[in-house]
């Protein structure tokens, strides 16, 4: 019987990292297990896929960059047009592995499964997460049942979509929810869907990979930010204004937020309480100020769609359409 064909792309991480005692579970360095070494650490998975393996890097995903994410969705973009691969699974660390798994899911082409995988604690430290999520996130990336369901995310036994899905806890190995729930679990080694996405993803987005992202900032609101914090941010393309409930800016940074905006800037109100939809209206003058309303994305993607919008449009009223699409 043939195996499906699965190339495990490493970027890093916890999920690689290594401490001097195995009773550190946050001293440690991220990164340092090669790709091979965590292939060899569950030996189970060659019963599940034909793998190999790839190093695209080592890092602490707290170091990654908007310009090595694109090289990043420009290398699985490649994987996936391989005829010879059935699917990609990402190591990637938890830091900013939401923020990796949402772009890829706006701008890869393709049906197949795209998967990444985290640890909360280093590959040395007893009771080590990793090895089980790394068979869970290929047990998701053979199944037929993942075709087409966009960029995924496992951690924990659960699968979730990469356009909802967040880190809730620092240290938990239960670090990542989404606010409408996971999209399935693994069990007994076998993936069960209860969930799919509505939204468009990969293959049906209007969005491909752009040679590099315009400049992004997140303003996070509290009681003692003021204008001058929205001035030193002159001269980036996208401003995410993280504010108070229902999105609301105070009154005293409207001024400056309008006139980023004026100077070209996409100015678009998020919220800084984790989950929820914005409404267009009520707790800013959204259209009277040609601001954009982030629906119901938190600051980090937000700041990503954003950016994306503003490689098609710089019509606010398009990028608003862009934010209720996706």
């Amino acid at each position: 019987m043939t195996l499906p064909r699965i190339r495990i792309l490493a970027t890093g991480g916890t999920i690689a990292g290594s401490a001097s005692s195995a009773t550190d579970a946050t001293g440690y360095r991220a990164g340092t297990a090669s790709v091979d070494e965590l292939i060899a650490s569950v030996p189970a998975l060659r019963e599940l896929a034909d793998l190999s393996g790839e190093q695209f890097g080592q890092l602490d995903s707290s170091d990654l960059t908007d310009a090595l994410l694109l090289d990043l969705a420009r290398r699985v973009q490649q994987l996936v047009d391989d005829p010879w691969v059935d699917g990609v699974v990402v190591t990637h660390g938890t830091d900013t592995l939401e923020e990796t798994a949402y772009l890829l899911h706006l701008v890869l082409s393709t049906e197949k499964p795209v998967v990444l995988v985290g640890a909360m604690r280093p590959a040395t430290a007893l009771s080590a997460d990793g090895p089980r999520n790394l068979f869970a996130a290929v047990t998701v990336a053979v199944s037929p049942a993942t075709l087409g369901r966009g960029v995924l995310v496992v951690l924990d036994d659960e699968v979730h979509t990469a356009r909802d899905v967040t880190k809730t806890t620092s240290l938990g190995v239960h670090a990542f929810a989404s606010p409408y729930g996971p999209l399935g679990v693994v069990t007994d080694g076998r993936v069960a869907f209860y969930r799919s996405v509505d939204r468009p993803h990969t293959a049906r987005t209007e969005f491909g990979i752009p040679e590099a992202l315009p400049r992004s900032a997140v303003l996070f609101a509290h009681t003692g930010l003021d204008a001058a914090s929205v001035e030193a941010l002159d001269g980036v393309d996208v401003i995410v204004h993280a504010g108070f409930g229902n999105g609301t800016v105070s009154a005293r940074l409207v001024d400056a937020l309008d006139a980023a905006r004026a100077r070209g800037a996409l100015v678009v109100r998020a919220s800084r309480v984790g989950s929820g939809t914005l409404t267009v209206v009520g707790a800013s003058a959204d259209a009277a100020n040609r601001w954009v309303a982030a629906d119901d994305q938190n600051p980090q993607r937000a700041r990503l769609l954003g950016a994306l919008a503003l490689t098609v449009t710089r019509d606010p009223a398009e990028v608003q359409r862009i934010f209720h699409t996706y």
